[in-house]
């Protein structure tokens, strides 16, 4: 009975504007990232873009949360509206987190991997973004929305080579040198890595929406 009257009940679209703005500042937050990982004299101004952007999708996240206390009929179910948004704000959170691991450390040089590991989360938030405004008519754009997720689901299979390759020219590049160099550069491993992650929370969270809508 309450599927049905969900059904008939006109319903609030202006979480699909939100989750396309948060998606964008994402992608903003995600170039940036990617001009850090550049390395050079630039790291410094790209590490505050990325700060800036995640107060941005804060805010965003905070107006979702907000329209979803006080909207009588949503498009989805409420907690599938937070846990969306939620996933989405823990990848700029951790892009955030490893810039100031970056600017902690002094780090100005990253490996090749480090930096293909960027390109990698960039591409997982373009295409994330482009899932967000599909999610206005699910049963129409499902295959779509189903081929970006397994796409994010396949460059962080990549990611997670990238991530092995890395860690291991790292110790070969330390071990007789630095170790600090090896206890650093793993930590943004880490950190890269879990930004990949978090994206495929992402694709986790559009793949439930796909199955719970259909």
């Amino acid at each position: 009975m309450l599927g049905w009257f969900r059904a008939i009940m006109p319903k609030e679209e202006g979480f699909f504007t939100l989750f396309v703005k948060h998606a964008t500042v994402v992608v903003a937050g995600a170039e940036a990232l990617r001009g850090v990982l550049r390395g050079g004299d630039e790291v410094a101004h790209y590490c505050k873009v990325i700060s800036d952007r995640e107060t941005d999708a804060d805010a965003v996240t905070r107006e979702v949360l907000t329209a979803v206390r006080r909207t009588f009929i949503t498009p989805f179910d409420r907690t599938d509206i937070q846990d969306l948004i939620s996933s989405m704000d823990d990848a700029i959170d951790q892009m955030n987190k490893t810039a100031k691991t970056i600017m902690l450390f002094e780090v100005r040089t990253f490996q090749p991997q480090m930096q293909a590991m960027g390109d990698i989360i960039l591409q997982a938030s373009k295409l994330m973004l482009e899932a967000m405004p599909l999610l206005a008519a699910i049963g129409r754009n499902a295959p779509r929305l189903q081929t970006i997720a397994e796409e994010i689901i396949r460059i962080e299979d990549q990611a997670d080579q990238l991530y092995d390759q890395g860690r291991k020219a790292l110790f070969l590049a330390s071990r007789s040198g630095n170790a600090m160099d090896y206890i650093v550069g793993n930590e943004l491993y880490d950190h890269l890595e879990s930004v990949v992650d978090k994206l495929e929370d992402v694709s986790n969270e559009i793949n439930a929406l796909i199955v719970d809508q259909l």
